[in-house]
This record gives structure tokens, sequence and C-alpha cells, in this order.
């Protein structure tokens, strides 16, 4: 894998320094609204095996979490994706909470719900999908109990 541009690299050090800090990513950088929150993903790098880590904004939603794949709507999906469908079992960490989670891509019949959740999170989702043919897909992480 290609190493991480340096504002995520910076962003994902922040998070591990200071959660709450972390937590809340300042969009307005970038045009965006504001402060919105961010949450940290590992996957398991489907060829290399090795666990990869990036952030990415969530929406809250039936008792799990919801990501978006879009890659700034690139035809292609992004790699941590493509991780997630080949090993559904992640780690996520929202501010100092680090937990298990199940991924799934979200269904059609959840997908226009979830869609506008996260559409009214970074309305950017929008233009996101208007300039791919791909469907972008939407992620729901189900935190696992601990036994």
């Amino acid at each position: 894998m290609s190493k991480l541009p340096d504002w995520i690299q910076a962003h994902i050090d922040l998070y591990r320094e200071d959660p709450e800090k972390g937590h809340l990513w300042d969009s307005s950088v970038v045009g965006g609204p504001g402060p919105l929150p961010c949450l940290l993903l590992t996957t398991i790098g489907r060829k290399s095996g090795k666990k990869r880590t990036l952030p990415l904004l969530y929406g809250e939603c039936d008792g799990g979490l919801i990501i978006v794949a879009s890659k700034g709507g690139a035809p292609a999906h992004p790699l941590w994706y493509l991780n997630l469908v080949a090993n559904p079992q992640v780690e996520v960490q929202v501010a100092s909470e680090v937990f298990s989670a199940e991924a799934k891509t979200v269904s059609d019949d959840d997908r226009e719900r979830y869609w506008d959740l996260m559409a009214k999170i970074w309305p950017f989702y929008n233009d996101y999908q208007a300039k791919t043919d791909r469907q972008i897909p939407l992620v729901f992480l189900r935190p696992l109990k601990k036994s």
C-alpha cells in the first residue's frame, strides 16, 4: 500500500495522541461545514495481511455506525472497502472508545435512508456519487459484544 498523504497521517497521529480532539475533524479547511465526527477504521489488508488504519466520517444509526466508501467519487472503490469485504472483522475507534465490529455493505433496502443521513453530515457525498458510474457503497459497522 502506498504511503498515506501527510494530512491523513497527521490526523491519525492526533487521534491516537488525543482521541477527543482527533474525533472531531475540522472540515472547514476543505470547504466543509466545520467540525464533523470522525472514527478510525482498522482493516486487515486482503493481500498483505497487515493492519491498515484510516480516519473516516461516520454517522450513528440503528445501534451501529455508517461509513461511506466514496473515495471522492473515483471510479474504483477505496482499498479499505475491498479489505473489509474480504475480511469484515474490523477495529473501530470513536474518540477514546476502541472496539471490534463487523462490517457489512448496506443493502438496497436501507441505502436511501443511510445515504440521506450521511449526506446531511457531508453534503459532498452527493457530488461524489454524481461524478462516478459506480454505486458508492455504504457500510454498516455493528459493534461486537465482548464475551
